[in-house]
């Protein structure tokens, strides 16, 4: 990848920005009305909209369509999350993670998944040197930043449970010896839900270590107009005019600030209430864990920085609420074999609770 950087103006405006103290940090998270904004924070949210605007831009270079996929890819990256894109071949899932870790100065990785990897194919293993006379460790591709797995129910349940460890703790242990990722580690993982034939269901402790399942959808059919007169005379697999424009002290950065944004306690009991629903609802036989509850909070966080603003509100829960849950919960077969999708079930049970205000 290309190690273009944020320029010069954006950088000495992020710079500026610094980090609060314990005590401005303190009141800002007591701080329940916008109009009490300090000019720091106007700076820290200026800061992340130029970032996402300069991403996006980069990105769609390439990309026709797909913001709703774009914007939660952002808002799990801000939110310390991982993302699993589901959908029909063909529909951007592998090129648009690829291109997101362009316009990152990070490390990236792609692993592609198939039915006879092996656990120490992701993590590495440990070989002898004879020159050196000791075991050594050798890194595997998972030792990356950004790790784009490629049809991830593609492999066996051993190889998919090597994740568990890394993708919760950020740490991979090998022969008794333990190795942290460096920050910001983030997985992409695809799949597709159609095609079943020499595939792996994705254990549900596996699928509950993704903050986010984004669904994507076809095309409309004015965006296919523009993805064949934008290729006519172009490669479209061409990721090179690309460019990397943050660095990965940037996303940290932007993680922070993701924390200090303030959400008042009756939302907090919002997230809680929906979550419960799902755990009483005669539809479900598998409800949400507070793991959920969590992913609501940190995620619904992020999308209120998304749309510019220092304090959560209840579209920013209910936007992130199905993604989050859509793949926690597991319908009834006799209610899935009426129709119903965990979509349905999650609006309807928003539907059903008082809106805070």
């Amino acid at each position: 990848m290309q190690d273009n950087t944020l320029d010069n103006s954006s950088e000495n405006q992020f710079q500026n920005t610094g980090f609060q103290s314990e005590e401005t940090q303190s009141s800002n998270q007591e701080t329940t009305q916008e109009s009490s904004f300090t000019s720091s924070s106007t700076a820290q949210l200026d800061f992340i909209y130029q970032s996402v605007s300069r991403v996006k831009s980069e990105i769609h270079k390439v990309i026709i369509g797909q913001d709703k996929m774009i914007d939660l890819l952002l808002v799990s990256l801000f939110a310390d999350g991982h993302v699993l894109l589901e959908g029909v071949p063909g529909v951007a899932k592998t090129i648009t993670a690829k291109l997101l870790a362009r316009t990152l100065s990070i490390d990236f990785s792609r692993i592609q998944f198939t039915p006879d990897m092996m656990p120490t194919d992701i993590l590495g293993t440990t070989i002898y040197s004879l020159q050196e006379a000791e075991f050594n460790f050798t890194p595997g591709p998972v030792f990356s930043q950004i790790v784009l797995i490629d049809e991830i129910n593609r492999a066996p349940a051993k190889t998919q449970a090597a994740l568990f460890e890394v993708m919760e703790e950020r740490q991979v242990t090998v022969d008794g010896t333990t190795h942290k990722m460096k920050a910001p580690f983030f997985v992409i993982a695809t799949q597709n839900p159609i095609e079943q034939e020499g595939t792996y269901r994705l254990p549900e402790a596996q699928l509950d270590r993704f903050l986010f399942r984004i669904q994507l959808d076809y095309p409309s059919l004015s965006e296919e107009k523009q993805i064949l007169y934008r290729f006519k005379n172009q490669l479209q697999n061409d990721i090179s005019v690309v460019n990397s424009v943050l660095k990965g002290e940037d996303i940290l950065a932007c993680r922070k600030i993701v924390s200090e944004v303030h959400i008042k306690d009756e939302l907090l009991d919002y997230i809680a209430e929906i979550t419960y629903q799902t755990r009483n609802h005669g539809s479900l036989y598998l409800g949400a864990s507070p793991r959920a509850s969590l992913a609501i909070m940190r995620a619904s966080k992020a999308m209120a920085v998304l749309r510019g603003r220092m304090f959560v509100t209840p579209e920013d829960i209910q936007e992130v609420a199905y993604p989050v849950l859509g793949h926690r919960i597991m319908i009834t077969p006799e209610r899935e074999m009426e129709g119903l999708t965990g979509e349905d079930l999650v609006k309807e049970m928003i539907q059903k609770l008082e809106v805070p205000r």
